[in-house]
């Protein structure tokens, strides 16, 4: 385990997403809270000037409805960093079983859930994705299940190969050999693909952040009065040549989100398993 996380600390751009992404955390959590009590700040309420520029009190200025921007970008933060991680729980639910039954039983059950899960690849998954916002309603949790919905087939297949290479391994023979049940083999294999598997799942928040971002940006995600990142981009496009930061804000944080999430992701895998680095 020490060596793992020397391994980690070794890769600079993985300390620094993962610093990024605590303070974000931290400050999406507990920000709002802090900046109400502290100065009155409220996301939902309209405390400054419309379209106010950056000042002592609003350090990023005011919104076009008289809200301050900061607390609107950290309530935001929270809502898109929410459904970024329960996009990656259930894209990690679903890849792993499809992934494990397809390679651990292999044959006809391999070929029927393997032919499902490239008939799904190799649809337009964003076009899929806005058809059924559109259909369900936008709503949080229709946003983390068609989300989660459309993006475990490639979770699916990295599961699959891992239990096809497993499952011929010494250890899967003794256990068979020893009477132990499918169920109990597979536990074996799985403690096996951890570092796949984690390697996804980090992946995965950042794919559910940026889907989400698009989704409320077109208006089928979060509606007001909450507030995502994507949600203030749409809103901050029709005030871009009066005032272009609210623009830059959220598109901002939603670019080094999705950079730190990849950077941790890369840095778990080579802590992981150093075969794989490069």
């Amino acid at each position: 385990m020490r060596r793992r996380w020397e391994r980690f600390l070794s890769n600079r751009l993985s300390v620094a997403g993962l610093g990024f992404l605590v303070l974000l955390v931290a400050t999406a959590l507990v920000g709002p809270g802090l900046l109400e009590r502290a100065f009155g700040l409220e996301p939902y309420g309209l405390t400054c000037d419309i379209l106010e520029p950056p000042g002592p009190r609003h350090p990023l200025g005011c919104d076009e409805l008289g809200r301050d921007v900061l607390a609107r970008l950290l309530i935001g933060g929270r809502i898109s960093l929410f459904v970024g991680i329960l996009v990656a729980f259930l894209v990690t639910v679903l890849g792993l079983v499809f992934g494990a039954i397809a390679g651990f039983f292999g044959g006809s059950v391999d070929n029927l859930l393997m032919r499902f899960t490239d008939t799904m690849l190799a649809m337009p998954t964003f076009f899929i994705v806005l058809a059924a916002a559109a259909l369900l309603g936008p709503s949080l949790l229709n946003t983390v299940i068609i989300i989660g919905a459309t993006h475990w087939m490639g979770t699916a297949r990295l599961i699959r190969s891992e239990f096809l290479s497993l499952r011929e391994r010494e250890f899967v023979t003794a256990a068979r050999a020893s009477g132990a049940g499918n169920l109990r083999i597979i536990g074996h294999i799985l403690r096996n693909v951890t570092a796949t598997l984690t390697v996804a799942a980090t992946l995965a928040v950042a794919s559910g952040v940026l889907t989400e971002s698009a989704l409320s940006f077109l208006g089928l995600g979060t509606q007001p009065p909450d507030a995502s990142w994507g949600y203030m981009l749409s809103s901050a496009q029709n005030y871009i040549w009066v005032n272009p930061l609210l623009g830059v804000y959220p598109g901002l944080l939603v670019m080094l989100t999705v950079l730190a999430v990849n950077f941790v992701g890369e840095g778990i895998r080579d802590a992981l398993d150093p075969r794989l680095t490069r």
